[in-house]
């Protein structure tokens, strides 16, 4: 009898996003705990210019190590073939061979002879939809939410204007928009900037002080900032605009930070949550910033959240029904604020959240019975299930 073959396997990391670093991270943590045993699995990159290349298969290299950040550059591949368009751009291995690797936006011929792409991309070219559909056009199967659902969590206006019409609690917010920012001609300050802004500083105002700062579409806590006054506002602004022409000014919400991890249902039953977990920042931190998320050895997460049960079982419910009003698949982390009143606001939903060995979906679901090695499982087989194309 002819033995199966394994199911290939591309785990595709790094990317063109600020969470260039994180993505590398987490890439690895899936490289180390992928059952070899079930899967082939060829580790791919994406450059910060958008090139793709094959990497080496070392997740330890991956890892966050002293405060070092990751990147696709320190594990990728030398190799002797250099399509001729990017001789020039590779750049060389520390050996002096050239890096082989794919034109930005082109996918490599490895990846056509896969089952299945597990994208560990957050961020902008990678969270928000454009990975997704360039993978639909070349008709190949991956794990995770699609084009919609991606590009809709992934822009947190759009995002919470679609919770407010599904009737789902979220905190009060301003957009900030390119045009309602704009400087003076020639830098600086001018009556004419002035009055330009006022529209958008008076709808600001009324959310009262503080106010958290953050790029529209932007993750891992990068570029956000808490603003307590109207200077204060000013330079989160700017800082959030490095990142993104759209800023997104929420209320400060006095209460807890809870997540709860959400899986696609099995068979195409309703979704799964996770029992939620409670941030603890307890490294001297005002908010859950990237210093606590990922290099704060004093940030944790309790779980249970330690809340009344009846709170945690709606907080559940809520998970569910923000990952429906997306139509979300394969998984997603749903983020929530509850105050000492016992309210619970949506925050947020992040369509490939974090798989760091720091990072919380995985450890929410261990902490549920399913352990890392079957969350990855259960994701690929989801995806493999599903047709290429509209679905």
């Amino acid at each position: 009898m002819e033995q199966q073959r394994k199911i290939r396997v591309a785990v595709v990391f790094g990317g063109q996003s600020p969470e260039h670093a994180i993505s590398c991270a987490g890439g690895g943590a899936m490289l180390a705990a992928i059952d070899r045993d079930r899967y082939d699995v060829i580790p791919v990159g994406i450059l910060p210019d958008g090139r793709w290349v094959l990497t080496a298969d070392e997740p330890d290299r991956l890892a966050i190590a002293g405060g070092e950040m990751p990147s696709v550059s320190s594990v990728a591949e030398p190799g002797t073939q250099v399509a001729p368009w990017a001789t020039a751009a590779a750049g060389a291995a520390p050996d002096g061979r050239a890096l082989s690797a794919s034109e930005p936006g082109a996918i490599p011929r490895e990846l056509s002879e896969v089952d299945v792409v597990l994208p560990i991309l957050h961020g902008p070219f990678g969270e928000d939809g454009t990975i997704q559909g360039l993978l639909e056009l070349a008709g190949i199967r991956y794990v995770g939410a699609g084009v919609l659902a991606s590009a809709v969590s992934m822009d947190k206006e759009y995002m919470k204007l679609i919770f407010k019409a599904r009737g789902l609690p979220v905190g009060p917010f301003v957009v900030v928009r390119d045009r309602d920012w704009q400087p003076a001609p020639g830098g600086g300050a001018s009556p004419s900037a002035a009055e330009a802004r006022k529209p958008v500083l008076d709808a600001i105002a009324e959310l009262g002080w503080p106010v958290f700062v953050k790029p529209a579409r932007g993750g891992s806590s990068i570029g956000t900032s808490k603003a307590t006054d109207l200077a204060g506002l000013h330079e989160a602004i700017e800082t959030a605009r490095r990142y993104d022409p759209k800023v997104l000014v929420e209320k400060a919400i006095d209460g807890r930070e809870i997540e709860c991890s959400v899986l696609e249902g099995l068979d195409g039953g309703p979704p799964d949550t996770s029992l939620p977990g409670q941030l603890l920042v307890d490294g001297g931190e005002e908010f859950w910033d990237f210093e606590a998320k990922y290099l704060d050895a004093a940030s944790g997460m309790a779980i249970p959240a330690p809340i009344p049960a009846e709170h945690i079982e709606e907080i559940r419910r809520l998970a569910a029904a923000a990952f429906d009003a997306v139509s979300c698949e394969g998984l997603a982390r749903v983020d929530f604020f509850y105050t000492p009143a016992g309210e619970i606001l949506l925050n947020e939903i992040n369509t490939i959240p974090g798989m760091t060995a720091a990072s919380y979906f995985p450890k929410m679901w261990a902490a549920s019975g399913l352990p890392v090695g079957q969350l990855i499982d259960r994701l690929i087989s989801t995806a493999l299930r599903k047709r290429p194309g509209l679905r």
